[in-house]
């Protein structure tokens, strides 16, 4: 299933995976590894995965990418994970016998999983290196100006005659 979601000329493909035999909170950890990645290095996170659901995942990424491909005309090298979330589907529910006539209740729970593919543009990526690197040169700069205080402080103190 793919639908088509259109924020200032960003089309954001989508696919879902329905009752996937593995609970929400397994598939949760599997999909932690490529959220937000590009999605050739998320394919090889979940080809390289040793999680059993990771089969099922990398499926269902591989058909988002292909309705960004076929749909939409997209980039496949711009391509990245904006959105990977599992949500809970049905519940097949088990009895074990316990002791003294009494039951054991088994749940087994199913997974609903929907990955969202958008194309990232190059220009967005500079932007984002640029940032950081604006950060960090501040972080540089802050850093300089406490220890040239403490230094300051330092010399303060011995000119009073005080010393630590």
């Amino acid at each position: 299933m793919a639908n088509k979601v259109e924020k200032e000329d960003n089309v954001i493909v989508k696919a879902i995976g329905k009752s996937l035999k593995s609970s929400p909170q397994k598939t949760n950890i599997v999909l932690g590894l490529i959220r937000g990645l590009k999605v050739e290095k998320a394919i090889n996170n979940l080809e390289f995965s040793r999680r059993r659901i990771s089969n099922e995942v990398l499926k269902i990424l591989k058909s988002a990418i292909s309705n960004a491909e076929n749909n939409h005309q997209l980039d496949i090298d711009k391509l990245f994970v904006k959105e990977a979330s599992v949500g809970k589907s049905m519940v097949l529910k088990r009895f074990r016998p316990r002791a003294r006539g009494r039951a054991g209740k088994i749940l087994k729970t199913f997974s609903r999983v929907r990955i969202l593919v958008q194309e990232k543009e190059v220009n967005e990526v500079k932007e984002v290196k640029e940032v950081k690197e604006v950060k960090e040169v501040k972080e540089v700069k802050e850093v300089k100006e406490v220890k040239e205080t403490k230094n300051n402080k330092q010399e303060k103190k011995e000119n009073n005659g005080t010393k630590n």
